[in-house]
């Protein structure tokens, strides 16, 4: 199993930036792609970017170029740095991991298997 800590989130105005933090503790992180999700009322899941176990990145159209998935390995610690914040991006975003392909869980969220706690990003 893996077990995801989030942190950061919060409120940030339209053009500022957040970052998010997801501490990744279980076994063969290699195995996995791990990524950000996002969910608001009345809206679909969105995975927004992911981390191949190979290193290679995957992002969602709405926020290419302007978020950022990185890993820092010493202590398992994934991170969403988040730029030029849009109020579309005011969301409940979760960490997740799943053993598969980036690109096909990009693709379909609700097939990742592993969930952190989530943290509210609103921006205005």
């Amino acid at each position: 199993d893996v077990q995801l800590v989030e942190s950061g989130g919060g409120s940030a105005q339209a053009g500022e930036s957040l970052r998010l933090s997801c501490a990744a503790d279980g076994h063969s992180h290699s195995m996995y792609c791990l990524g950000f999700t996002r969910q608001s009322p009345g809206k679909e899941r969105e995975a927004v970017a992911a981390l191949d176990g190979d290193g290679s990145k995957s992002y969602a159209d709405s926020v290419k170029g302007r978020f950022t998935i990185s890993k820092e390995y010493a202590n398992n610690t994934l991170y969403l740095q988040m730029d030029t914040l849009k109020p579309e991006d005011s969301a409940m975003y979760y960490c997740a991991a799943e053993v598969g392909p980036c690109w096909y869980l990009l693709q379909n969220p609700s097939r990742f298997q592993y969930w952190g706690q989530g943290t509210q990003v609103t921006v205005s």
